[in-house]
């Protein structure tokens, strides 16, 4: 499970997803079996979530990784660029965006 902390020794990877509310489901099926069948099955991986926005337009993906190494690993594997071609086909656009956490509220 991801922890938000400034203590916490860890990658973060903040990735952003653009669609229509007609293919929301479609990249969340996807993105859950990425994560369930795979990215949750990587050297490195420490926790994720999914966020989906009330227009279904935009779905924000939080994931934590042990080492910047371990994320770039599996984003440049085969079966990560397969699956990358396919959530492409989904959206408008995403991003992953790599984050140092700067302060954190509880």
């Amino acid at each position: 499970m991801p922890t938000i902390s400034t203590a916490n020794d860890v990658q973060t990877v903040i990735t952003t997803f653009e669609m229509t509310p007609g293919t929301c489901q479609d990249l969340m099926d996807e993105l859950v079996d990425a994560y369930e069948n795979f990215i949750s099955k990587q050297p490195g991986f420490v926790g994720a979530g999914l966020h989906v926005n009330d227009a279904q337009t935009r779905i924000a993906n939080y994931s934590q990784w042990a080492r910047r190494e371990d994320f770039l690993a599996m984003l440049r594997s085969d079966e990560m660029r397969a699956r990358n071609r396919r959530i492409n086909e989904l959206c408008r656009s995403f991003e992953p965006v790599m984050y140092d956490v700067a302060s954190s509220f509880h």
